[in-house]
């Protein structure tokens, strides 16, 4: 595989929200220039770690005991969530929300499918993880996230 140019990692970006929902559905990183771009910048650990710190800053502002604790943690210091989140939705997926964001801080590569799913989920703000009228099921949506950050 060739070296991306500087110009590609500027595009993947700029379409970073079309890009993540093609890998998310399966597209392969290896298709186009973008999503080879997109696909590296997702699977970083850099960006999984800032995903890893949102979704336990949301659990926190559910009210999830347990996970309060871990938001403060040097991992998750930052700044208090500001948008309302349906805690009660969230509270009945927290164990996979919390699963999702220790795969996401584990070591090695991981696929750029499954940081995509999640980068979506946090990106959605029409979605079951900030609306409680969303149809989506957050804990399904979370489930299938999780399998695919596993090869």
């Amino acid at each position: 595989m060739r070296r991306l140019r500087p110009w590609e990692r500027v595009l993947a970006r700029s379409q970073a929200a079309r890009l993540d929902l093609e890998l998310a559905e399966g597209a392969s990183p290896e298709a186009n220039a973008s999503l080879a771009a997109r696909a590296a910048r997702l699977t970083s650990t850099e960006f999984r770690r800032h995903l890893a710190v949102s979704l336990r800053r949301i659990l926190a502002a559910a009210g999830e005991p347990a996970l309060a604790a871990a938001a403060r943690a040097p991992l998750g210091a930052a700044r208090p969530i500001r948008v309302p989140v349906p805690t009660t939705r969230i509270s009945q997926s927290a164990p996979l929300l919390a699963e999702l964001a220790s795969r996401l801080l584990e070591p090695g590569p991981v696929p750029a499918r499954g940081v995509a799913m999640v980068a979506r989920l946090l990106a959605d703000g029409t979605g079951p993880l900030y609306r409680e009228a969303a149809h989506d099921d957050l804990g399904a949506m979370a489930e299938r996230a999780a399998s695919a950050l596993t090869w």
